[in-house]
C-alpha cells in the first residue's frame, strides 16, 4: 500500500534522476527533447494520482493521501506541464537552453507533492526545502543577466530567512505539543483542552504561519515578489505564479486546519490580518506600475488575499471556495504569461503596459484572450473570476466575518482599475509596433485553451464544485 499511495512522488524522482542522466549523455543540445520528457514524466504522475487510491498513509504516518491532497497535486502537476510547454520557444530565443532548467522545475514539482502530502512538520519541511532549492537556481538561470542574478539572490537569501522563521515555528510546536505529526498535535490539543491555550504553542503557529506566508506570497511578507517576478526570466515567474503559489496554499491549508482545527480562534486572527493586508497591498501599489510582469506580482498578492478569505472561517465551504478560487487562478494567470511570452518587438523582449497599445489591430485573437483575462481577475460576471471570489466572500460571510468580506469587495473595485486599463490601452490606444511574429503553435494552444476555460466557466461548474466540496470534505473528515 505504501508504494501505491507514494507512487507519484517515487516516479518522479527516478524520472527526474533518469532524464537528468540522459541530457548529459545527449549529444548536442538536448532542451527540447528532455523538455518534452519531463512533461510526459509529470503527466503520467497526474494518470497516476487522478486513477491512484484516494486515502490512506504511508512512511510510519508521515505522508498522507487524501481528496484534498489528490486535488490540489493534479493543480500542480497540469500548472507544472503547461508553464514548462509554454517555455519552449522562450528557451530556445533567449539563449536559455539548457537542459537542466526543466529537470529543475520537474524536481521543485516533486517537492510540491510532497509538501501536499505532509501530514508532520519534518516531512513539510523536506517538500518545502525540495521545492525551494530547485527554485532558487531557476530564478537565477540567467547569470549573464544582472536582474536575473539579482532575482536570484534575492529569492535565496529571504527564502533561507523564511525557512528559518518556519523552522523555529516547527521546533516552539514540537516542545510544546511533544510530538511533530499532524494527528498527534490535533489529540494534544484535544486531550489538554484548556480555556487558554499554551502561549509557547501560540507563538510556533505564528513563526510557522509567516514562514509559509511567505511562500505564498502574502503581505507582509511579500517583499521578494515584486523584485523576482520582474526581474526572472519570463517563464520561470509563470512558473513562480502558478504551481508554487497552489501547492503553499495548500500546505497552508492543510496545516492550520488539519492540527490546529481546535485553535481556530487564535490563528484566525493572524490569516484575517494577512489577506487583508494582501488585498489592499496587491490592489492599490499595482495602479501605477508600468511594467506588466511587476503589476502581476502584485496581482498575485491579491489574489492570495482573496484565497485566504476563504481559508479565515476555517470552515468546509470556506476550503471549498480556496480550491476553487486556486483552479480558477491557475488559468487565469497562465492564459496571461502567454501574451506576456509573446510580448517581443524587433527581435527582444519588451514588458512595458504601454507596449500593448493597439494589440486588438494588429492581433485581434490575443487582445479578446487578454480582455477575457483581465476581466476575469477583476471578478466581472459570468466569468470564472466572478464564482472565484463568490465562493471565498459567501464562506466568509457565513462566518460572521462580514468586514472580510466587505474589504475584500471593495479592494476588487479597486484592482479592477489597472486591469481595465490594460484592456483601454489594448483597444483604444494606437499602436506604435506589432509584435514580431504570430504565437507559436504551444503558446497559442494554452492561450485560447486557457480563455475557453475562464469563458465557458459557468456552463460546467458543477462537477468542480462537487469535486471541491469533496476534497475539502475529506480534509475535515480526517
Amino acid at each position: 500500500m505504501l508504494d501505491t499511495l507514494a507512487f507519484p512522488e517515487v516516479f518522479l524522482a527516478i524520472a527526474g534522476m533518469a532524464i537528468l542522466i540522459y541530457g548529459v549523455f545527449r549529444s548536442g543540445n538536448p532542451t527540447r527533447p528532455v523538455s518534452w520528457l519531463v512533461v510526459l514524466a509529470l503527466v503520467v504522475a497526474l494518470l497516476a494520482v487522478w486513477f491512484g487510491p484516494e486515502q490512506g498513509q504511508a512512511f510510519g504516518g508521515m505522508f498522507v493521501l487524501d481528496g484534498f491532497a489528490v486535488f490540489l497535486k493534479i493543480l500542480v502537476l497540469l500548472g507544472s506541464s503547461l508553464a514548462i510547454i509554454l517555455s519552449l520557444d522562450y528557451v530556445d530565443r533567449e539563449n536559455m537552453a539548457r537542459f537542466e532548467f526543466p529537470v529543475l522545475l520537474l524536481f521543485a514539482t516533486l517537492g510540491m507533492l510532497v509538501m501536499l502530502s505532509a501530514n508532520d512538520l519534518i516531512s513539510l519541511y523536506v517538500g518545502f526545502e525540495l521545492q525551494s532549492l530547485a527554485l532558487y537556481v531557476v530564478a537565477a538561470f540567467r547569470r549573464d543577466n544582472i536582474r536575473s542574478t539579482e532575482a536570484g539572490l534575492k529569492y535565496f537569501v529571504l527564502g533561507a530567512l523564511s525557512s528559518g522563521i518556519l523552522l523555529y515555528g516547527a521546533s516552539m510546536i514540537y516542545g510544546f505539543a511533544g510530538t511533530t505529526n499532524f494527528d498527534g498535535i490535533a489529540t494534544a490539543l484535544i486531550g489538554n483542552r484548556v480555556e487558554q491555550p499554551s502561549i509557547g504553542l501560540i507563538v510556533g503557529i505564528v513563526f510557522l504561519s509567516a514562514g509559509l506566508a511567505f511562500k505564498v506570497s502574502a503581505v507582509p511578507f511579500h517583499m521578494w515578489t515584486p523584485d523576482v517576478y520582474e526581474g526572472a526570466p519570463t517563464p520561470v515567474t509563470a512558473f513562480f505564479a502558478v504551481a508554487p503559489k497552489i501547492a503553499a496554499i495548500g500546505l497552508f491549508v492543510r496545516v492550520l486546519v488539519d492540527p490546529f482545527l481546535g485553535l481556530v480562534d487564535q490563528w484566525q486572527q493572524i490569516i484575517i490580518f494577512i489577506s487583508i493586508a494582501s488585498m489592499v497591498l496587491g490592489g492599490f501599489a499595482a495602479i501605477n506600475q508600468a511594467n506588466i510582469k511587476r503589476l502581476m506580482a502584485y496581482s498575485s498578492i491579491s489574489n492570495i488575499g482573496y484565497a485566504l478569505v476563504g481559508l479565515a472561517p476555517g470552515t468546509e465551504a470556506g476550503v471549498r471556495g480556496v480550491l476553487l478560487y486556486m483552479t480558477i487562478y491557475l488559468f487565469m494567470t497562465l492564459g496571461t504569461f502567454a501574451v506576456i511570452l509573446c510580448m517581443r518587438q524587433k527581435g527582444r523582449m519588451v514588458e512595458g503596459i504601454d507596449d500593448l497599445a493597439g494589440l486588438s489591430k494588429t492581433h485581434p485573437m490575443m487582445a479578446a484572450a487578454m480582455a477575457i483575462f483581465m476581466f476575469s481577475m477583476a471578478g466581472i460576471p459570468p466569468l470564472a473570476g466572478f464564482f472565484g471570489k463568490l465562493y471565498v466572500f459567501l464562506a466568509a460571510i457565513e462566518a460572521g466575518l462580514y468586514t472580510l468580506a466587505v474589504i475584500g469587495v471593495v479592494t476588487s473595485v479597486v484592482a479592477a482599475f489597472y486591469y481595465l486599463r490594460i484592456i483601454k490601452i489594448m483597444y483604444f490606444d494606437e499602436a506604435t509596433d506589432s509584435f514580431d511574429r504570430p504565437l507559436g503553435w504551444e503558446a497559442s494552444s494554452i492561450l485560447g485553451g486557457s480563455a475557453l476555460v475562464i469563458l465557458l466557466f459557468f456552463l460546467f461548474q458543477a462537477p468542480l464544485i462537487d469535486g471541491a466540496g469533496a476534497a475539502a470534505a475529506s480534509l475535515f473528515a480526517g
